[in-house]
């Protein structure tokens, strides 16, 4: 990226991240704070994972998405199972503040609430233009339907490689403790970053033109991806 298009992407990174901090749509979380800065990644990366909204105890302590809590540290174990490092990522939410209960305690974001954020989602992909998009959760693959509709359901689709509004989509569970329980165990979503690597590798390919656009999608390959 050339000095002069790294400084326009900076300087609309920044207006965007005002608009957000500014936003007052949703009345029950006009008192908390957007999780959108410079801590959520590369401006120019080519993979953004997208999730469902910041935790109480995690981003929307610490400014960064997915840290401070278990989730966090289950991510950042699943990237390092790849040889992915956040610096090399972009970061955002479905929602971009933190949904609680009356009681204080995390809650799923509203329909409503992912609407009204599906602005700043649309933006922040139009800016980035990430090569490869990951989401984390079935709200995150929800929300992708605002920007540019598709059919997909986290069931059917997760853990393959998808094409959504010219980029390749891989769907993931969401990695909280509560998922590996219940939902995705560990070993299940480990072998879904491994699509997530084989996707990296098969953008880049395309980028190239060294191989044919993906006209539907295929199930994953069974074979182990090395980095």
């Amino acid at each position: 990226m050339s000095d002069y298009l790294e400084s326009g992407t900076k300087e609309r990174f920044i207006s965007l991240t005002t608009e957000a901090a500014n936003c007052r749509l949703c009345p029950t979380m006009c008192g908390r704070s957007a999780v959108l800065s410079e801590l959520n990644g590369r401006l120019d990366a080519r993979v953004m994972f997208i999730g469902e909204a910041p935790g109480r105890k995690g981003a929307d302590r610490t400014r960064i998405p997915f840290s401070g809590d278990q989730s966090g540290r289950n991510f950042d174990r699943f990237l390092a199972s790849i040889g992915l490092e956040r610096a090399q990522i972009f970061i955002t939410s479905a929602a971009l503040c933190n949904p609680r209960t009356t009681t204080g305690a995390n809650r799923r974001p509203t329909t409503s609430e992912v609407r009204n954020c599906s602005n700043f989602l649309k933006r922040t992909i139009e800016l980035i233009d990430p090569r490869v998009i990951v989401t984390l959760g079935g709200v995150a693959l929800d929300a992708l339907k605002l920007v540019h509709y598709h059919e997909l359901n986290l069931r059917e689709a997760a853990g393959r490689v998808h094409r959504w509004a010219g980029r390749s989509l891989v769907p993931l569970y969401h990695p909280s403790p509560q998922v590996l329980i219940t939902s995705r165990r560990e070993a299940a979503q480990l072998r879904d970053y491994k699509v997530v690597a084989r996707a990296i590798r098969q953008q880049s390919r395309l980028d190239a033109g060294l191989v044919p656009r993906i006209r539907r999608t295929s199930p994953p390959s069974k074979r182990m991806v090395r980095n």
